[in-house]
Formats: structure tokens, C-alpha cells, sequence
């Protein structure tokens, strides 16, 4: 058996009956559910439909996502999330960069890096190269000024948490920014790359190893390992080409707002609502989340 879902933004619930009901009439669906109404409904199927992903595309200008999954074990008891465009709505070192005057040309390598465009190594040395100098308190006033929560958040931690999950956050970015944002919304444990300083400024450099597409693979099979479960009961979320490996490992891999390369990776892709989505996937009813 198999689980549709329709999610929409909770700012504007778009989602009708309409909808959802002629879907499942055209794909031969259970009842529906409603988990949460205007924003998630869900419906039992038989088989992954032959066209959905031309039913998901016809969607996607109404600002409907879609996804289709495994009815089973849709509960997980692990999340593991990026952080960048993923957890906050922005990326981290663009937002030094642009103190440092070099703003413009480190986000067109990071847009590049998270395409999968380059090698993502490389461009983070290139771009943390860039910073050198910077005076250290800068990144307080970053934190402070210039980074905003991706809508939904709380609700995915708080919620997941209280049914028993565990939470890390696995970011490309760095530490400064990690061990601040997990502590505000609730993870258990936060991996990143350090920013090497030294005279209260930055050097230039990031410590080794730097933490890629890999490291976020092995975070996932390591901490699962740990918690005596395994990838299938995970569910992981990010949007770059560093997180593909993460995302195409764990049990449910939701491509948030990804770009497009990425995107086309993974079976989950959510465009349109925000982190409550990952609790809509798993079955959660909107009066199930935790305060």
C-alpha cells in the first residue's frame, strides 16, 4: 500500500475538496483524509501511479505539492536536516560575504555549489577565503541581524520530538551558526565546519575535514547505527547537491525548495509548503502537533 499527499502553504491554503477528490476518484484511491483542512490530505493507494509526475507538475502552478510514498512505517523515528535554505531561509556565508563587500560573487558560487555545478570543497574554501580578516564578533551580528527561521520549524522539532524522534542538524555551513540554530529549535546534536580564527578574526581557512556530501551520508548511517534503528527510519530534508546522498539514503528524503537538479533526485519535493510538510508526509494531523 501506498500514501498520496497533498500539501499546499499553510499562509495560503489552497487546497479544496475538489481537488483531492478528483484525484482519488481518477487514481482509484481509499477516502481521503484531511490532516489539516485548505493545507494536507492524504489517501491510501494500491501502486505508485504510472502519471504522477504529470499529475504533480499539473499542480505545481496552483501551488499544490504532491508526493506518493509507502504506506508503512511513515512515522520516523529520525530527522536529520541542512540547515542553509532548509532550517533558515538564508545561507550562511552569503550573509558574511555581504558584510565583507564580496556578497554578489559568493552567492553566485554558492548557487553554483549547491547545483552541484561545482565541487562543493573547493568553493567553500574559495569563498571562507574571502572572509579572511573579518573581525569574529561579525558573525554574532550575522546571527542577530540577517538570519530568519524557515517557517515551520519549531512546529517539525517540537512535534517529532515529543513523539520520541531525535534530531540533528547537519549543515554544510558552520558551527557558529549550527550550535545557535539547534539550540533555538530543539536538536539534539549539530554537525558543521569550523571557522578557523585567530586574533579575534577570521583566517581564511575552515578546519579539516571539511563537512560535504559525504559527511552527511555517514552522519545519517552513523546515527542511526547509534540509535539502533536504520536509514529507513529517518527522514531527512535539505535542498542542495550536498545533501542528495542524505536525502536519497534516508527512508524519506523531502527535497525542500531545492533546486532544480536536485529536485529531480528525489521522490519527495516540496515547493510550496514550508517544514510543517515533513510532519503532513508522515501522517500527522495538524491538531497532533505539539505546542
Amino acid at each position: 500500500m501506498f500514501t498520496a499527499t497533498l500539501l499546499t502553504n499553510p499562509e495560503t491554503p489552497v487546497l479544496d475538496r475538489a481537488t483531492v477528490e478528483s484525484l482519488r476518484n481518477a487514481w482509484g484511491g481509499g477516502d481521503a483524509i484531511w490532516l489539516d483542512p485548505g493545507v494536507a490530505a492524504e489517501f491510501p493507494l494500491e501502486a505508485v501511479p504510472a502519471n504522477l509526475w504529470d499529475v504533480w507538475s499539473g499542480l505545481q502552478p496552483l501551488g499544490i505539492d504532491l508526493a506518493v510514498q509507502p504506506g508503512a512505517n511513515r512515522r520516523k523515528r529520525l530527522l536529520i536536516a541542512d540547515m542553509d535554505s532548509t532550517m533558515i531561509q538564508q545561507e550562511c556565508i552569503d550573509e558574511l560575504a555581504d558584510e565583507a563587500g564580496v556578497g554578489s560573487y559568493v552567492a553566485g558560487i554558492t548557487a553554483r555549489a549547491m547545483n552541484g555545478e561545482l565541487d562543493f570543497d573547493s568553493a567553500l574554501r574559495e569563498r571562507v577565503g574571502l572572509l579572511r580578516d573579518m573581525p569574529a564578533d561579525t558573525i554574532t551580528r550575522v546571527i542577530r541581524d540577517r538570519i530568519t527561521l524557515m517557517p515551520g520549524g519549531l512546529a517539525l522539532l517540537t512535534t517529532m520530538r515529543a513523539n520520541g524522534a531525535y534530531a540533528a542538524l547537519v549543515s554544510g555551513g558552520f558551527t557558529a551558526f549550527t550550535a545557535h540554530i539547534a539550540a533555538v529549535l530543539g536538536f539534539d546534536e549539530n554537525r558543521a565546519n569550523t571557522l578557523l580564527i585567530e586574533n579575534e578574526k577570521l583566517t581564511g581557512h575552515v578546519a579539516d575535514p571539511i563537512l560535504g556530501k559525504q559527511a552527511k551520508l555517514d552522519a545519517l548511517l552513523e546515527i542511526t547505527a547509534r540509535l539502533g534503528i536504520t536509514p529507513d527510519d529517518a527522514i531527512a530534508v535539505g535542498d542542495g547537491a550536498n545533501d542528495l546522498a542524505m536525502l536519497t539514503n534516508a527512508g524519506a528524503g523531502v527535497a525542500l525548495h531545492a533546486k532544480p537538479s536536485v529536485a529531480a533526485q528525489c521522490n519527495l519535493r516540496v515547493n510550496h509548503g514550508d517544514l510543517t510538510a515533513l510532519l503532513y508526509l508522515q501522517g500527522y494531523r495538524r491538531e497532533e502537533f505539539a505546542a
